[in-house]
Order: structure tokens, then C-alpha cells, then sequence
């Protein structure tokens, strides 16, 4: 896709059990594949752990890979590195909307990274987050209560952001989230 418009980068964030990877592989199979890319994060974890899709990547070559310019952004969380890989921003500047699984405290990095930044903010309310950490079954109940007091619900200032509460069925989550990127695509034209 050539375009002298730059697509949209959809930064998707919240909290963990708020169904963000469920909702964008729903979106997945119904925004266009020519004008829209999913990132795959690398990720410092082993391969094959349930959730997302992601590129396994072991620390040091993650490291180096870092020290390269190799990542659009990169953050720590939940003892894992991960990044997004730098191409992410070459593909947006020729036109094709960017959908990126990332982090609430690199907002401000990568508005300073792209053009046409929406944050869609995934979120449920917190008896929901906790039933569903709690069904994934990879964390303790201190880990969970630990998970759920880190909320950030404030953002950079200038930040378009689309909240997608998700706490109905998983097809009206997968609208609500398809909603909200064709919404903040047709308000960057």
C-alpha cells in the first residue's frame, strides 16, 4: 500500500484480563489485510505460551537487538522484556493502519515515534478482570490482587483515545474494538 497519507498506529492497551488479544484476533479476521497490519511483539518469554502470538526472543538477543535501533519501543513488564519492531512506523508512513498490542507507560514514547497515534484503551471492570486472570490460571491470587492495583487510566495529553469496555459476549467485544479502530481511522482523513 502506497499512500501520501500516513495510516493510523492503533496502540492497544489495558489491563491484563481485559481481552485484548481475543479482541484483536476477532478484528483480525474482519478489517482488510491490505490496510491493516497486526504487529507481532517480540517478546522475552518462551515460544508457545497461551495468549498472544508473539516472536520469542531470549534476553540477549533482545538486548542486542535493542542496542541495533531495532524496536519502534520497548518496555518491561511482568518479567518480560518486549518491543515492536521499528518496520511498524516505515509501514504506517506508507499508508497502512498499524494495530500494536503495547503498554499504558510507552504511550508517550510512541506518540513521539508515529503519526495519527490512537490509543484504544480495552478494559472491564474489575470483578471480570479477576475471574478472568484467575480461569488463565498462570498467577497466584496475590499476583492477581498485585496486577489489578497497578491500574493506569490516565494518558498523555493530546492522545486520542477509544475505550472498548469489554464485558458482554466475545462477538460484541470483537464489534465494540472494530468500532473503535474504523472510528479513529475515519477521524485521521
Amino acid at each position: 500500500m502506497n499512500s501520501s497519507q500516513p495510516g493510523c498506529f492503533f496502540l492497544v492497551v489495558g489491563p491484563s484480563g481485559a481481552g485484548k488479544d481475543s479482541l484483536m484476533d476477532g478484528a483480525k479476521n474482519i478489517l482488510p489485510k491490505d490496510q491493516y497490519r497486526f504487529a507481532k511483539r517480540t517478546v522475552t518469554r518462551p515460544p508457545g505460551m497461551v495468549g498472544e502470538d508473539y516472536q520469542s526472543c531470549d534476553p540477549a538477543t533482545f538486548a542486542q537487538r535493542k542496542a541495533r535501533g531495532e524496536f519502534l519501543a520497548t518496555w518491561q513488564a511482568h518479567g518480560y522484556e518486549y518491543g515492536l519492531p521499528k518496520e511498524l512506523a516505515t509501514e504506517q508512513a506508507q499508508g497502512r493502519h498499524i494495530v500494536a498490542n503495547g503498554s499504558r507507560a510507552v504511550v508517550a514514547n510512541i506518540a513521539s515515534a508515529v503519526k495519527n497515534l490512537v490509543v484504544v484503551h480495552v478494559t472491564a471492570p474489575i470483578e471480570l478482570l479477576a475471574k478472568r486472570l484467575a480461569q488463565r490460571g498462570r498467577e497466584t491470587e496475590t499476583e492477581i490482587k498485585e496486577r489489578l492495583s497497578r491500574q493506569i487510566t490516565t494518558f498523555p495529553d493530546g492522545i486520542e483515545v477509544r475505550t472498548v469496555v469489554n464485558d458482554a459476549t466475545l462477538a460484541q467485544g470483537i464489534d465494540r474494538f472494530v468500532d473503535a479502530i474504523r472510528v479513529g481511522t475515519r477521524s485521521k482523513d
